[in-house]
C-alpha cells in the first residue's frame, strides 16, 4: 500500500470491520479497537435490498434476520397504506450483525481489542491511545459513530464534530411482541417518524427527530402516543435512546471524510441518509471504498470516491428533508399526499416499493414523480 502496511480502527461497528476485514484480507496488519464487541445499536435494523445485493453474505449468512414483504404507512390523520415490497427489508438485531461483521473481521485476520479509542496522535506515525495501552499505525480510522468522541490534534484535523443541527435524538423500545409488518407513522410539523419493525423474536419501537427542535422528553411522549393507538405496551420492554446523524445540507459542504494518515467512515462521517436516518449501507460502502483507495495506494482519492458514489444524493436528501416532512404539496403536506397517492395509484406505490428497496436514489426522484404527474403527450 505504498508505505501503508499496520492500519488501527477506531470503532468495530459495520464500517470500522468490513472495512479492516478486506484490508486484512489483503495482507494488512489491521487492529480494531471496540470496547462493545457486539452491542445493541438503538435503531430499527433494517438492511435494504440494495445493501443485501451488494454484500450477498448478510443474507447468506447464519445470522439471525427476519425478511419482511409488507409495509404500512400511517398519516398524520390516521389514514393507511399497505405496500407490498417487492424485494424484502432484512430486519437484524444489531448486537448480532455488528458481532457477526467483526468476527468476519477476525477471521480475516484482523486484531480485535476489547479497548476504547482515547485520543490520537498523527506526528509521522499515527499513535492510537486506548484505556491500558498505545498502538503505532501507519494510518488510523476513524469509525467511532455519530457521538465521535475521538478528537485528532487541531494541527492535523479542522476541529470538526457534528453540531446539534447534525444530529437526531432516537428513543425508543424493545418489546417482547411479533409483527410480519413494517409500521411508520408521520406527524404534522415534524421532522422525523415513530416506526414499528418487527424483529425475529420482538418488535423494536422508536421514534426520531431533530435534536436542536426536540427534547428527549417530547419524543418520549410522542413515542407513547403512538404506541397506545397501535396497542403496544412498555410493559416488559426495554427502553433505549441513542444519536444519529443527520446533517444539514450546509454541513456537506465540508465534509471531513480524510487527511494526512487518517479517514472517517460510516456514523463517524456522518454518511447517513438525513430523511430516512438509513446508515448501514453508507457504513459498508464508506469502508469498502476507504479499503480500495488504501490498497490502490491511493488514501487520497476516498474523498472523491464517496463523493462521486452516494455523497452527491445524499447532500440531495439534505436539501429536501425539510420539505419532505414540513412541505405542501397539491394543497397537504408532503406526508399526507403521499400516502394519498399511494393509496390511488400503482405507479406511485412502485415507487415507494423502490424507495425502500433503496434503488431509486434522490436526484432522479423528481424527475420521476413529475412524469408521473404529468405524462408524456397530456
Amino acid at each position: 500500500m505504498k508505505g501503508i502496511k499496520r492500519v488501527v480502527i477506531a470503532g468495530g461497528g459495520p464500517a470500522g470491520a468490513l472495512c479492516g476485514e478486506r484490508l486484512a484480507r489483503a495482507g494488512s496488519a489491521v487492529t480494531i479497537l471496540e470496547e462493545r464487541p457486539g452491542w445493541e445499536k438503538p435503531c430499527g435494523g433494517g438492511v435494504t435490498w440494495k445493501t443485501l445485493e451488494r454484500y450477498p453474505f448478510l443474507l447468506d449468512a447464519g445470522v439471525e434476520k427476519k425478511l419482511v414483504h409488507r409495509a404500512e404507512l400511517i398519516a398524520a390523520d390516521g389514514r393507511r397504506v399497505e405496500l407490498h415490497l417487492s424485494r424484502p427489508l432484512a430486519l437484524y438485531s444489531r448486537a448480532k450483525l455488528n458481532a457477526f461483521l467483526l468476527q468476519r473481521a477476525a477471521d480475516a485476520g484482523c486484531s480485535v481489542v476489547p479497548q476504547r479509542a482515547l485520543a490520537a496522535d498523527i506526528n509521522g506515525a499515527v499513535r492510537l491511545h486506548a484505556a491500558h495501552e498505545e498502538f503505532e499505525a501507519d494510518f488510523l480510522i476513524i469509525a467511532t459513530g455519530a457521538r465521535n468522541a475521538l478528537q485528532l490534534p487541531s494541527a492535523t484535523d479542522d476541529g470538526w464534530k457534528p453540531a446539534p443541527r447534525d444530529l437526531e435524538l432516537t428513543a425508543g423500545y424493545y418489546l417482547p411482541a411479533g409483527d410480519d409488518r413494517i409500521r411508520v407513522q408521520f406527524l404534522r410539523d415534524f421532522e422525523g417518524y415513530l416506526w414499528s419493525f418487527p424483529r425475529t423474536d420482538h418488535l423494536a419501537v422508536g421514534i426520531c427527530g431533530k435534536m436542536a427542535q426536540n427534547s428527549s422528553g417530547s419524543l418520549k411522549d410522542k413515542l407513547h402516543r403512538f404506541m397506545d393507538a397501535e396497542g403496544l405496551s412498555a410493559n416488559g420492554g426495554t427502553f433505549y435512546s441513542h444519536l444519529l446523524p443527520s446533517l444539514a445540507r450546509p454541513s456537506w459542504k465540508r465534509l471531513p471524510l480524510a487527511g494526512n494518515r487518517w479517514a472517517r467512515v460510516g456514523d463517524a462521517a456522518g454518511l447517513v441518509d438525513p430523511i430516512t436516518g438509513e446508515g448501514i449501507y453508507y457504513a459498508l460502502r464508506s469502508g469498502e471504498l476507504l479499503a480500495e483507495a488504501l490498497l490502490a495506494g491511493r488514501a487520497e482519492s476516498y474523498p472523491q470516491q464517496v463523493e462521486g458514489d452516494f455523497a452527491r444524493d445524499l447532500r440531495e436528501a439534505a436539501r429536501w428533508q425539510r420539505t419532505f416532512y414540513r412541505g405542501r404539496w397539491l394543497g397537504s403536506s408532503t406526508t399526507d399526499r403521499m400516502i394519498s397517492a399511494a393509496a390511488r395509484s400503482m405507479r406511485f406505490r412502485r415507487l415507494l416499493d423502490d424507495v425502500f428497496a433503496g434503488t431509486q436514489d434522490y436526484r432522479g426522484l423528481k424527475w420521476r414523480m413529475l412524469r408521473m404527474l404529468f405524462p408524456a403527450g397530456q
